[in-house]
């Protein structure tokens, strides 16, 4: 029943733009992930709030990035693969020191 409730509290008429509580509707986001906004008591749009948006987004540039390596793990079958393991003792690094490092965005 809460989830109803909290649906409810997101409806946002899009005729108070109109009136002038724009800026009221935008600080609500620092409060809410998203709003609704009613046009003819129909969802016409969603507002999202910066970190909202930005967690969605994250989301789906790592979707992306699975499908592409799902991609290249089914046409490399036939492949020899070295395990992680093998490639961290090649190359002289330790468990400890991949948990130690910082995180790295790959584009």
């Amino acid at each position: 029943m809460a989830l109803v409730a909290n649906v409810l509290n997101n409806l946002i008429p899009i005729s108070n733009f109109n009136k002038g509580q724009a800026s009221k509707i935008f600080d609500r986001l620092s409060v809410e992930k998203e709003l609704v906004v009613l046009k003819n008591n129909q969802p016409s749009a969603v507002i999202l709030s910066t970190d909202e948006y930005l967690r969605l987004t994250e989301i789906e540039e790592e979707y992306f990035l699975l499908l592409e390596a799902n991609k290249r793990i089914e046409s490399n079958t036939s492949k020899k693969t070295i395990s992680m393991s093998e490639i961290m003792s090649n190359l002289g690094i330790k468990d400890a020191e991949l948990l130690e490092s910082e995180d790295v965005d790959i584009e």
